[in-house]
């Protein structure tokens, strides 16, 4: 058995492989492989609308929000968001607590004006700021909910009347949260909802049509409200991957099960990783991701061990990312807890 620790593109059901192989050979006994069925047929808009209906399920999503699959992923969003959302003589507030936060801020500086209420770059991002104040005048307030490169969460939403967008990218749909409290979403889908290739955006459409400056077609949500994320040909199969990852999560229990097995996964890693000489977990208790866990191994002969081991045991993904070094274990929702059990195991005999 392969662990797949990876940290996007990342593990997904076995179930969705299966059925997603199937359609790329024939999908929905026409003959057809899902690679190659127009999208604006009725087969293709089938998969789309449920695919829409069960995100907004899911999410429990009131009727003011609307539900995007989008080219680009995240990254695109960075600029998308401010284009949409900030005129040029506005400020908009943004946490800084990450590689990507920070990308989001530099783009979002093209825009209009950026206030960072705080930042967590003074220790390497290992922690999430807790005393800071969000402007009530800022057109929105950006952050990033999960951290994947230095492994810190946010639990709580921020507490404030203007618009909140929020990058999900990573924990997406991995615990329950009021998502109606958001005026925008996004989120790459290649770690908690699907393949690489499409991001969903959830959005809230008053938010839209109040900057002055004229969008690209490509560029403005409405475009794309309006012709349900068919404004150019969609990451067709994306999308499909998506659906049925969405199926098998619901088929699961929904966010509420799924929650629970995310935390039994976390503590358990974290626990071995505490107990265990040598190992050195780099973020403040209280931050700590449920999704990604990032630890370091000071000593080069344990280390040497530790990835000999992984490999022995087909253990991928663990290396951190490359700006951090380390190590660095996905706990993304298609992750069974028998890998994590496997990988506590190992550690144990080190």
């Amino acid at each position: 058995m392969i662990h797949n620790f990876n940290a996007g593109p990342s593990i997904l059901p076995k179930e969705v492989f299966e059925e997603a192989a199937k359609a790329i050979l024939n999908f929905r006994d026409t003959g057809l492989s899902i690679l190659e069925i127009g999208h604006r047929t009725p087969l293709f808009q089938s998969v789309m609308d449920e695919t829409i209906a069960l995100a907004k399920e899911l999410m429990k999503l009131d009727n003011d929000h609307e539900v995007l699959f989008l080219h680009g992923g995240a990254t695109t969003q960075f600029f998308q968001v401010p284009m949409n959302l900030l005129n040029e003589n506005q400020t908009a507030a943004y946490l800084d607590c990450g590689v990507w936060g920070s990308k989001a801020i530099k783009e979002a500086r093209l825009f209009g004006n950026v206030d960072v209420v705080a930042s967590s770059k003074d220790k390497n991002y290992t922690y999430i700021p807790k005393e800071y104040k969000i402007p009530p005048d800022a057109t929105f307030f950006h952050y990033t909910t999960n951290n994947t490169i230095e492994g810190t969460e946010m639990f709580s939403i921020p507490e404030t009347n203007i618009p909140l967008v929020a990058d999900m990218s990573s924990d997406i749909l991995s615990h329950e949260m009021d998502f109606n409290r958001f005026a925008l979403i996004y989120a790459g889908a290649q770690k908690n909802i699907g393949a690489a290739g499409v991001n969903m955006v959830v959005l809230r459409k008053d938010i839209l049509g109040k900057v002055n400056r004229k969008l690209p077609g490509m560029m403005d949500y409405r475009q794309h409200i309006e012709a349900g994320s068919m404004l150019n040909t969609p990451p067709v199969f994306a999308i499909y991957v998506c659906l049925l990852t969405l199926r098998w999560l619901k088929a699961r229990g929904g966010v509420a099960a799924i929650e629970t097995i995310n935390k039994a996964k976390a503590d358990l890693l974290y626990k071995t990783l505490d107990e265990k000489a040598g190992f050195e977990p780099t973020v403040a208790k209280e931050d700590r991701s449920r999704m990604n866990v990032v630890f370091l191994i000071k000593d080069a002969e344990l280390e040497k061990k530790f990835l000999a081991a992984c490999k022995e045991q087909q253990m991928v993904g663990v290396k951190g990312h490359r700006s951090v070094g380390g190590f660095r274990v996905s706990l993304y929702n298609a992750l069974p807890l028998e890998s994590v059990q496997a990988l506590a195991t190992l550690i144990n005999q080190l």
